[in-house]
């Protein structure tokens, strides 16, 4: 199993044994472009890079998959959360047909890569179906359906569907997919060794200087770089960007049913949140992976609820025998519907990001890679302009920059804590969290399952907004701009550089 940024276990990380990269030693530190992050834009990115005849380092803070790759629910579609009438509207009908054109391209990029690289990810091709179960779903979905036809989409209306849920109307969507991603990413990362690129895992970039080359410090060491590509989800630091993608968790399960009545393609339906649908064979188990119930990070004290919401929605439609795994992931909404890939706002030259892809990472991140290659390599792209970062607009008073966080607030430095009295204000049980005011202060408290007592100061170190706790996750999550900590304060992922302020607290013997 491989390490992912959830306390629940995901149906692709347990299945999956930590890469092992071939490459042990370098030459110099000098490289053309050094790519942060080892999900699957990241390596997409690196290999056409790579192939391309750039020298690429790729250097990843924990292990491959670690991030949103390895909690994805990975449907290759052209049906996108951001519907073609939407970005019709926001931009214009040339726009969305570049997107419709740019999604069918990254799934046939998807295509060539398993085929040129003899890539095993279970690869299957699939229909989308998109269906409405009342009046006012119909009207909506009649405007879909009209614009994703516009836009270029192979889609027809269909009586012909497979799913047990009801419905009053559907369209169907064909040349989409589905595949395992970590397994795909696992053949990328081969075959950009195999190339001649290098990966550095559990390696954490700290800082980075603009000078005439970029001069880049990690957890391992120095290197130097023409450019850099922040794939990282979200860029670290402080950004612009922040302000204008807004975090999201969202739910799946993996689910083995008593009939064995697994359906073959991809359905979504019309609800808000909507629902989403699939089945995959893993290790020769094939298994039904519903999601949903979505809802923005750090808003929802009782994060166990939505789990027991998803059951409910799966065991309303289908036999389940098992709810064989559950776990939840990040994703972070655009402000107009597109993602954010390109120059990072501040930088007008050598820093790159791809961010905002919405619930479609899968999709977007071989956009991504294609657009980002393009423009290291000096090559046309429409999608430059379309997707540029530094279209939105600054607000007044916020200074455009990027910086790694260089301090930490320290309220509560040299001052120590009654245990004792902690656990009576907060009357944790294992495995609980709070945060609880006293003696005039915030402390986030979390009990573990010996008893032992960890407290934090619940400011998050990117922007200081306060953290609330996930219990589904056992973590801290921020709801400002998706910074993640453990239950300890270390961070797990986001913006955020630094962990929170961990708070001395008197010792005390285990307590359940």
């Amino acid at each position: 199993m491989i390490k992912r940024d959830g306390y629940t276990t995901s149906l692709w990380q347990d299945a999956a044994t930590p890469f092992r990269s071939t490459t042990t030693r370098m030459e110099n530190q000098l490289f053309d472009v050094v790519i942060a992050g080892g999900g699957i834009t990241g390596l997409s990115t690196a290999l056409l890079l790579q192939e391309a005849g750039k020298k690429c380092l790729l250097l990843e803070a924990r292990n491959l998959c670690f991030g949103t790759t390895g909690g994805t629910t990975a449907h290759l579609n052209t049906l996108l959360d951001t519907p073609y009438p939407t970005i019709e509207k926001k931009f214009n009908k040339e726009a969305a047909k570049l997107i419709a054109d740019a999604a069918a391209g990254a799934l046939n990029l998807i295509r060539l890569n398993i085929k040129k690289h003899a890539i095993n990810c279970d690869f299957e091709e699939a229909s989308a179906y998109l269906f409405a179960q009342n009046d006012e779903q119909e009207k909506e979905l009649q405007e879909i359906f009209e614009a994703s036809a516009r836009a270029g989409l192979d889609v027809q209306y269909t009586d012909q569907y497979r799913f047990p849920m009801p419905f009053s109307k559907i369209m169907k969507a064909g040349n989409q997919a589905k595949f395992n991603p970590v397994q795909y990413v696992y053949g990328l990362a081969k075959a950009y060794e195999n190339a001649g690129g290098i990966i550095r895992q559990n390696c954490r970039i700290t800082e980075v200087k603009n000078d005439h080359k970029l001069e880049i410090t990690s957890s391992q060491g120095r290197y130097q770089a023409t450019d850099i590509i922040y794939a990282t989800h979200v860029p670290p630091g402080v950004n612009l960007l922040h302000l204008r993608c807004i975090p999201y968790r969202s739910y799946a399960m993996a689910v083995i049913l008593e009939d064995n009545n697994y359906p073959e393609d991809l359905a979504y339906d019309m609800v808000d949140p909507y629902h989403y649908y699939r089945s995959q064979i893993v290790n020769g188990q094939t298994y039904l992976i519903a999601g949903g119930k979505d809802h923005k990070t750090g808003t929802e004290g009782n994060t166990d609820y939505f789990f027991t919401r998803l059951e409910a929605t799966i065991r309303e439609n289908f036999k389940v025998k098992e709810i064989a795994y559950k776990w939840s992931s990040q994703y972070f909404e655009p402000a107009d519907g597109l993602p954010y890939i390109g120059q990072l706002p501040g930088h007008p030259q050598h820093i790159y990001v791809a961010t905002g892809y919405g619930g479609n990472g899968m999709t977007y991140s071989q956009v991504a890679a294609r657009v980002l290659s393009d423009i290291l390599l000096k090559q046309e792209n429409p999608l430059i302009e379309l997707l540029d970062p530094n279209r939105i607009k600054p607000i007044a008073g916020f200074s455009n920059f990027i910086t790694h966080n260089t301090g930490v607030i320290s309220n509560y430095a040299g001052k120590l804590f009654s245990a004792d009295k902690l656990i009576e204000l907060a009357d944790l049980a294992p495995g609980e969290a709070r945060i609880v005011r006293y003696e005039g202060k915030k402390i986030g408290l979390y009990k573990d399952e010996k008893g032992n007592l960890h407290a934090v100061n619940p400011v998050c170190t990117h922007l200081k907004c306060e953290v609330a706790w996930n219990g589904a996750e056992h973590s801290w999550d921020c709801p400002c701009h998706g910074a993640r900590y453990d239950c300890t304060g270390k961070v797990i992922g986001g913006p955020a550089d630094l962990p929170l302020e961990t708070i001395n607290v008197a010792e005390l013997e285990n307590k359940s």
